[in-house]
């Protein structure tokens, strides 16, 4: 019984909780200034108080850090600190993000060959026969010319499919093998 009171406490608590907080929200979103709609949703957010998901490990900034003031200043601090003690890691991960590696293993994931014929069907795409006897078809519509000697290769792409292409272009054309 006492259970069942505590857990009904909680919930109205909670739900007039949520309710304020949507009225104020409602209250910010009636200001008709940028400027002044932002600051009251700033100022919403930093009464807001929610638990941090991850522990960062505590830097001397972090402790010296008030608990009156939000939660979101320690992990700030925090990831300052760490920056602050390797800056050659971070510089390096900056330096190399989003950066496609192409490893030696791709690189063998990819079957060359040289192209014997090419010849268009009805529809314009291209029929490819290689060295090897494999016949292979484009499958999208963009322009990509080839010439009989050309080198190219084909590897997988996402989904299953492969791609078609060259070393020294930066293009590819979709296909699959008739063959």
């Amino acid at each position: 019984m006492r259970l069942t009171l505590v857990a009904t406490f909680a919930l109205a608590i909670s739900s007039q909780a949520h309710a304020n907080i949507e009225q104020q929200l409602a209250n910010c979103a009636s200001h008709t200034d940028k400027l002044d709609r932002l600051m009251c949703y700033d100022a919403l957010a930093a009464s807001v108080k929610s638990p941090v998901p991850t522990q960062l490990p505590a830097a001397p900034e972090a402790t010296a850090v008030s608990a009156s003031a939000p939660a979101v200043v320690a992990p700030v601090a925090a990831t300052t600190a760490v920056a602050a003690t390797s800056p050659q890691t971070v510089s390096s991960v900056e330096q190399e993000f989003g950066l496609k590696k192409k490893s030696a293993e791709e690189d063998e994931l990819r079957l060359y060959a040289e192209v014997s014929s090419v010849k268009k069907d009805p529809y314009g795409s291209l029929i490819l026969t290689l060295s090897n006897n494999q016949t292979w078809k484009q499958v999208g519509t963009e322009r990509y010319k080839l010439k009989v000697g050309n080198k190219v290769y084909i590897e997988k792409g996402a989904l299953s499919s492969y791609l078609l292409g060259t070393d020294d272009r930066n293009s590819t054309m979709r296909v699959k093998r008739l063959n």
